[in-house]
This record gives C-alpha cells, sequence and structure tokens, in this order.
C-alpha cells in the first residue's frame, strides 16, 4: 500500500492528538512502578495530589480540579476509603453534598511520595526549564481547547 502525499495531514505520526496521547501513555507508564510502592494507582495518585494541598474538600471541588465527572470519581474514592488514606462525609450544611478529608495514614502518604516528582523529571530527560515550559505551553493548549467547546 502507498501513501498519497497529497494527505499528509492525516497521517498518524502527524498527528498532534497522537503526540498527546502516545506521550501520556509513556508518561502512565513511568509513574506505575513508583506509585505501585505506594499502593496508588495513577488516578488516585492525582486525587491525592489534589487532598494533599487542599484536605476537607467536596467531591465536586476535586472532580472540577481533575476536570473530570463527580460520579466517575466515586469508585476511586471508595477505594481510598477503603484503604484508609481518607474518609467521606456528608455535609451538615446539606447532606448532598461529600466531604473528602485525608485519615493519618493519607497524611503520612505524602512523606512517602515526595521521590516521585524527581524521579519523573529523571526520566523525562529533560531539563527543568524545559519541562516548565513544556507545562506552560500544554496549559495553554489546554485553556485554548477548553474555549473553543
Amino acid at each position: 500500500m502507498t501513501k498519497d502525499s497529497s494527505c499528509s495531514e492525516l497521517l498518524l505520526d502527524n498527528q498532534l492528538c497522537f503526540a498527546l496521547h502516545s506521550t501520556s501513555l509513556m508518561m502512565t507508564k513511568t509513574y506505575k512502578p513508583l506509585l505501585k510502592a505506594l499502593n496508588l494507582t495513577y488516578p488516585q495518585y492525582l486525587a491525592m495530589l489534589v487532598l494533599w494541598e487542599e484536605d476537607g474538600i467536596t467531591v465536586s471541588h476535586i472532580s472540577k480540579r481533575l476536570l473530570t465527572d463527580p460520579g466517575s470519581l466515586s469508585p476511586l474514592l471508595k477505594r481510598l476509603e477503603a484503604d484508609g488514606l481518607l474518609t467521606r462525609k456528608r455535609s451538615t450544611d446539606d447532606e448532598r453534598v461529600v466531604e473528602l478529608h485525608l485519615t493519618d495514614k493519607g497524611r503520612e502518604l505524602q512523606d512517602q511520595a515526595q521521590t516521585v516528582p524527581g524521579c519523573i523529571i529523571n526520566s523525562s530527560g529533560q531539563s527543568w526549564p524545559d519541562l516548565i515550559e513544556l507545562k506552560r505551553q500544554l496549559l495553554k493548549l489546554r485553556e485554548n481547547l477548553k474555549a473553543s467547546i
């Protein structure tokens, strides 16, 4: 099968979406052994990052921070609760609202996770300034895409 050069914009290797997708897959694979030592999945790690920043937040708030649907977080949060890392409690002001609070075990896990970012930076083979610039560009792209939908 031959390639039609007039359709080069449809080649997989020319797609920004595939470059982002495949890089995301590699990033997740790089995190996997690091997070296995913490007994966390990548989505659980992201949730814990938010909770380490802002303990006592609502499910709605963590959903907004992670750019995900609150319903899809329920199984993940139940697992973190079953592992003793957080508690879920109905708000006394509005019982439709669920608040999330770290346990002592959840707070202690933050200390164990301190080495993860450095390991990721080392695995990237990139300089710190280059990674900061890449992140800036990705956030700008995300905001532009968000504004277009």
